[in-house]
């Protein structure tokens, strides 16, 4: 039996696919430590899972609503999309497959000159369309209600039409053996098009994936050249390390830029 609050932290998980120890103290004024006895026992009873700092609607056979993945770790993604953009030079091709951070990279993208997106992403072709410098090719196939998703086998055969210079693609979940994980094994057969058919496949995904679970087995993180992300788990820092797969951690430069910060603060202080 939950309680009355617990099913009300319950529903907010439904909605926004995440929720955090801190704003449910300050919502229901509680302590810390309540909060985080409710939440325990929403994820003794598998009904959340336990993220750093609160818990996500727990799943391992359906996704999060796609709104509220948007609005899980967004800050995160941004900057995930920014590091991402930054790798892809002006008048390059690419594929960008559906996603919220993917989506995050298409936004970073907006005023680059000369690309090629192609993309089984209607909410990513509807956000590059109206820029001029940017050509805009979507894959033909079942669109997916719950979030716009180009999928089928007629999506996988229109991919394999093109051979691009970079992939960028998203998982639902990752492993810490470096499986890549989905929910819906039509998407996962357009992302295995995608990868086969770039010159340069880049994972992006946040670090709520590495708390998460899915059904479908997409491939594995060796088969990608650069993974960005906020921030890597040891063990998948040693997948990366190990088959020398490039790792850029967004979460890690924002760390190094504080720590500077607070050593310049404090030199000066020194020197005063």
């Amino acid at each position: 039996m939950l309680s009355d609050r617990q099913n009300e932290i319950l529903e907010m998980a439904k909605r926004v696919g995440k929720v955090t120890v801190e704003d449910l103290a300050a919502r229901y004024h509680v302590s810390l430590q309540t909060i985080r006895k409710d939440l325990n026992e929403l994820c003794g009873a598998r009904l959340l899972a336990r993220v750093h700092g609160g818990a996500v609607l727990s799943s391992s056979v359906q996704n999060v609503g796609y709104d509220a993945r948007r609005m899980i770790a967004a800050d995160e993604k941004a900057a995930i999309g920014r590091a991402v953009a930054d790798l892809i030079p002006d008048n390059a091709s690419l594929f960008i497959n559906i996603g919220t951070t993917t989506e995050a990279v298409a936004q970073a993208l907006l005023y680059r000159t000369g690309l090629m997106v192609i993309t089984n992403n209607i909410n990513v072709a509807g956000l590059l369309r109206p820029y001029p410098e940017i050509e805009v090719v979507i894959a033909g196939g079942v669109v997916r209600r719950t979030d716009g998703g180009v999928v089928g086998e007629t999506a996988v055969d229109f991919i394999r039409q093109f051979k691009v210079d970079y992939a960028v693609i998203g998982a639902s979940a990752i492993d810490m053996d470096g499986s890549l994980l989905d929910y819906d094994y039509r998407e996962v057969r357009v992302t295995r098009a995608i990868m086969e058919n770039a010159r340069h496949v880049i994972l992006a995904a946040d670090a709520s994936k590495f708390d998460r679970s899915a059904p479908v087995r997409i491939g594995h993180m060796t088969q990608v050249d650069t993974f960005v992300t906020d921030h890597a788990p040891m063990a998948i820092r040693d997948i990366c390390r190990d088959n020398e797969l490039c790792l850029i951690e967004t979460g890690q430069a924002e760390e190094d830029a504080s720590s500077e910060k607070e050593m310049a603060e404090q030199s000066q202080k020194n020197f005063a």
